[in-house]
């Protein structure tokens, strides 16, 4: 291993998931690596190829709960739905799309194109606010936790303030009489964190995607509890929740 890996590996330790955290725990993996070293037969561990993880010694499993329940809520409500064609994705997870890919064909677009070869999965370079699908076409189509950055200029994209409301517009457009948007964002006290993302008041964001009507919302709230079937006016309260929209275009 070379002196800048080792370098990253003992750095990343200590600063996360906090630096007095990762500091705190030194002396129980000086103990493990000595007992693991006195137990091990033949060639002891080098120092040069350590690689510590502080940050795991955990009660219980961590995880984010936008990521984490948005990604169910989508997987769950296509498996129900089943849409006949090609689902569309706009900007998601990569992880999500690699294992929702193995049950619905996918078509991933992203301005950032994802290289891979995986079979059921899609991908294409695309701009959210000039889709290369045709108005009225698109039957299913989410878009996860993407909105919110357009326009902000954190992934390459230009600067614009009325990115997000332009965004919105074109996943409205290309949605087929009777098809489904699917859409999660950051809701709760409306505001703009330059230049990572915005947060909408979660009532105002239906309205934000002409000629689609509002199915169903869920949402994350500021302590990481999942909400299913709920009002919108329920987190409006919250300060960074993730809202969840089933938005759909009337046959």
């Amino acid at each position: 291993m070379s002196l800048h890996h080792l370098l990253r590996n003992w750095a990343l330790a200590l600063l996360q998931p906090l630096p007095l955290v990762g500091l705190t725990r030194i002396p129980r993996y000086v103990r493990d690596w000595r007992r693991f070293a006195s137990l091990q037969r033949g060639a002891r561990p080098a120092l040069a190829d350590s690689y510590p993880c502080l940050a795991d010694w955990t009660s219980t499993t961590h995880f984010d709960p936008h990521y984490f329940y948005q990604g169910a809520w989508l997987a769950r409500r296509l498996a129900v739905r089943r849409p006949a064609g090609l689902h569309v994705d706009v900007g998601s997870s990569v992880l999500t799309l690699s294992v929702l890919s193995a049950a619905v064909e996918t078509l991933f677009l992203d301005i950032r194109p994802l290289v891979s070869h995986l079979r059921g999965l899609h991908c294409v370079a695309a701009d959210i606010g000039r889709l290369p699908l045709r108005d009225g076409t698109v039957d299913s189509i989410s878009c996860l936790h993407v909105i919110e950055h357009i326009g902000l200029g954190r992934y390459g994209d230009a600067i614009d303030p009325a990115g997000a409301a332009s965004a919105a517009a074109q996943l409205a457009a290309v949605v087929a009489p009777g098809g489904r948007l699917y859409l999660s964002t950051p809701v709760g006290r409306g505001r703009v964190c330059f230049n990572a993302h915005r947060v909408f008041d979660p009532e105002a964001v239906p309205i934000m995607f002409p000629g689609l009507s509002l199915v169903e919302f869920c949402y994350v709230d500021d302590a990481g509890v999942f909400h299913e079937g709920v009002a919108t006016e329920r987190a409006g309260g919250c300060d960074y929740a993730c809202g969840m929209f089933i938005l759909e275009r009337p046959a």
